[in-house]
């Protein structure tokens, strides 16, 4: 498909690997079929030169995956509402719908303050995959928010977005490794948000992992992230006796 598109614009391999910022090697490879060498970024970025998107597919179990994140999501909305209803003053709808001028979605956490007239677009997010993408849906969601709040009645003299992490080590990490472009789009940490959400005026973007909420929890395992290890055996550990150096 990716050689189809190639070929419909008239470009050469060489043009593709120079807008992908890949070899013609990967390109060629790409377009016979032989994948398991080439990282699946390298693929995404072929095919974004070709204006065209690669999504993956996971499938586990028949079906189970999806009640999997849906378990997932929805305790950290659970967290969200507990948050949302100790801070007072905010009105906090989950999982609103929206079909606009042909875009369709939903707004985890669609937050109105009366009071203040600002109206917040909250994204929660179990695991990052791809940064570049959840930036986009979000600015996305922003600029329609303004739509959806004056179909409710509101009139907002702002809005503003907050990127909710689940914690765990992998979020914590990529946030870290995606620091620079992060903070670009959502400049405001914990602490700023933490004192804006008491007192919201005017505009705040923020990414910052999921607040902590007394007498909520994420249950057992249902969002964090844990690394998983080999349980030692009886067996490994007289292997590692007889190893030990006496």
């Amino acid at each position: 498909m990716l050689r189809a598109i190639r070929i419909r614009k008239g470009w050469r391999q060489s043009d593709v690997a120079a807008r992908a910022g890949v070899s013609r090697w990967v390109v060629m490879r790409i377009e016979r079929g032989r994948l398991a060498s080439i990282p699946f970024g390298k693929i995404r970025a072929v095919a974004a030169a070709l204006d065209a998107r690669l999504d993956a597919t996971i499938r586990w179990q028949g079906g189970d995956l999806p009640r999997l994140l849906s378990a997932r999501h929805s305790a950290m909305h659970e967290v969200m509402a507990r948050y949302f209803a100790d801070l007072g003053g905010w009105i906090a709808e989950p999982e609103v719908s929206f079909s606009i001028y042909g875009e369709r979605g939903i707004i985890d956490i669609l937050a109105w303050h009366p009071q203040r007239h600002v109206l917040l677009v909250v994204e929660l997010k179990t695991e990052i995959i791809d940064v570049n993408e959840m930036l986009g849906t979000l600015d996305r969601k922003r600029r329609l928010a303004l739509e959806i709040a004056r179909k409710r009645g509101w009139r907002p003299v702002a809005v503003s977005t907050w990127l909710v992490v689940a914690p765990g080590r992998s979020n914590r990490r990529a946030m870290a490794d995606h620091a620079t472009v992060l903070r670009l789009k959502l400049p405001a940490d914990a602490t700023a948000m933490r004192r804006w959400l008491r007192d919201p005026q005017g505009r705040i973007d923020a990414a910052t992992v999921m607040p902590n909420v007394q007498g909520a929890h994420l249950g057992s395992g249902a969002v964090a992230v844990r690394r998983v290890t080999k349980r030692a055996t009886r067996g490994d550990s007289q292997t590692d006796r007889r190893r030990a150096p006496g």
